[in-house]
This record gives C-alpha cells, structure tokens and sequence, in this order.
C-alpha cells in the first residue's frame, strides 16, 4: 500500500523527503532509483543520514 502511494504522489513524496531531510544531499539518480519502493527509499535515507530505518519508515508513512 505505501509503496503504491508512495508511486502514484511521486512528486509530493520527493518534495516531503526533502522537507525533512533537507540538510542531505540527494542526488535525482540517487531518488528515481528508489521510486515506488519504499524498501529501497527507507535504505536510501538511512545511508545518508544513520537514522534508524524503523524511524525513517513512520515518518514516510505519516505522509503518505
């Protein structure tokens, strides 16, 4: 379910991952290969910033 929301609001997903890690670097390859994965997009921001990957999915999931 999230990882189709997570697809179909493309956009507005990027824009609120940005949002809130806004003080990392993420590089558009880096996002598109993530697109509609939320596996992919948890591991994605947990290399970047070290937050715990259970954290970074509640907070996907707030939004989504």
């Amino acid at each position: 379910m999230a990882t189709q929301a997570m697809n179909d609001s493309w956009s507005r997903v990027v824009n609120q991952i940005k949002s809130i890690w806004g003080e990392q670097e993420f590089g558009e390859e880096e996002i598109k290969k993530a697109r509609g994965s939320l596996p992919k997009m948890v591991v994605l921001i947990h290399e970047k910033t070290g937050e715990p990957k259970p954290d970074i999915t509640m907070k996907i999931a707030a939004f989504l």
